[in-house]
């Protein structure tokens, strides 16, 4: 009984030792140290709001909107209104009507066919934001028509004959061309 625990345990050890460990697969990658939570430590060490904010510089205005959709009268006066679909600094896009507050102080001046303009309540439009290009339309060919070479040739239906001369016509029965002839019988 000791000698087999001392075999077993040898045999575990020579195993572990010789035993040789599973290869790493060629497509694996490292995992990144990104998984480290990254923060801005500025406020932590004692920044106030005023230097971060002139450490980082507000975006464009015309980097904050982008026009999704219009929906704009067709005469194109501006009397007659018109709804902008608008995202504002990437949120979901959000319908304006003419003269509807945007942002802050920009209204929606005008709507027409494929852009909108915004500016101050009372002035002129300091920004106009156009939709983006449609894409090219789907253009192509139909398939050639099927040869009449390659299709059947269709059977004529089989022409009415009309009695010899002289003879009496026969009465009850109409000769009928529209119908197909009855496939013959199976022998057995």
């Amino acid at each position: 009984m000791i000698w087999a625990v001392v075999a077993l345990g040898a045999a575990y050890w020579a195993l572990r030792l010789l035993a040789s460990p599973t290869a790493v697969p060629s497509h694996a990658a490292p995992a990144a140290s990104s998984l480290v939570a990254r923060a801005d430590l500025t406020r932590l060490l004692g920044a106030t709001a005023a230097t971060t904010a002139a450490a980082s510089p507000a975006p464009a205005t015309s980097s904050r909107f982008r026009l999704v959709g219009v929906a704009a009268p067709k005469s194109g006066a501006v009397e007659d209104g018109g709804v902008a679909l608008i995202a504002v600094d990437g949120k979901a896009a959000r319908p304006y009507r003419v003269g509807a507050v945007v942002d802050g102080d920009l209204v929606l001046a005008a709507v027409e066919r494929r852009s909108a303009s915004l500016g101050p309540r009372d002035g002129d439009a300091t920004l106009v934001l156009e939709l983006p290009a449609l894409p090219p339309a789907a253009t192509g060919s139909l398939p050639p028509a099927p040869s009449l070479s390659g299709q059947p040739a269709a059977v004529p239906p089989p022409a009415a004959t009309a009695p010899p001369p002289g003879a009496a016509p026969q009465l009850g029965r109409v000769p009928r061309t529209d119908v197909e002839a009855a496939p013959p019988p199976v022998q057995r």
